[in-house]
């Protein structure tokens, strides 16, 4: 199967199921206040980049690049259905959100995700694409229950953002 990845920039009902199964998934392993994820009317605003991946006409990833400041971009709302990790769509999303930051000229992505266990497969993700922990960022205060990640960006003269992602599997 095909999986494209495609900005959004307005809801449907199938995002809106998707988005909410990703609030319900971290249901227990923060309160509340620990958890930043955006709901989906924050993750439409025209200062967010949104986009899912989708295959056989189903939505099967998101993931987002939020303005932190200038050169500087937050990844938000990264999530691979359930019933599809380790298939390496998750990966797929977030090297293809790296070089759209790229491409914009972004020189630092930085992220916040959960230090439970729940979130272990995505620290692995981060890390493995060069995300090292660092200090809290942005808005974010020093949280025991985050783990802050940035990765400094290089680009090179050959390198241009893409606007559409395929993975083949």
């Amino acid at each position: 199967m095909t999986v494209t990845i495609e900005r959004v920039r307005a809801s449907t009902p199938a995002l809106a199921e998707f988005i909410a199964a990703h609030h319900a998934d971290m249901v227990g392993t923060a309160p509340p206040e620990s958890q930043h994820a955006l709901p989906l009317d924050g993750l439409l605003a025209p200062a967010i980049r949104l986009f899912t991946a989708v295959e056989a006409g189903a939505i099967v990833a998101t993931g987002a690049l939020a303005a932190v400041e200038d050169g500087h971009e937050e990844l938000k709302s990264m999530r691979t259905h359930p019933d599809l990790r380790g298939r390496g769509i998750g990966r797929t999303m977030l090297a293809f959100l790296i070089d759209d930051a790229r491409g914009r000229g972004i020189r630092r992505l930085s992220l916040e995700t959960g230090a439970d266990d729940f979130f272990a497969p995505a620290r692995m993700i981060y890390t493995r694409a060069g995300f090292v922990e660092c200090d809290a960022f942005g808005r974010y205060s020093p949280d025991p229950l985050s783990t802050f990640m940035t990765l400094a960006l290089v680009r090179s003269g050959s390198e241009r953002g893409t606007r559409r992602g395929i993975m083949n599997g």
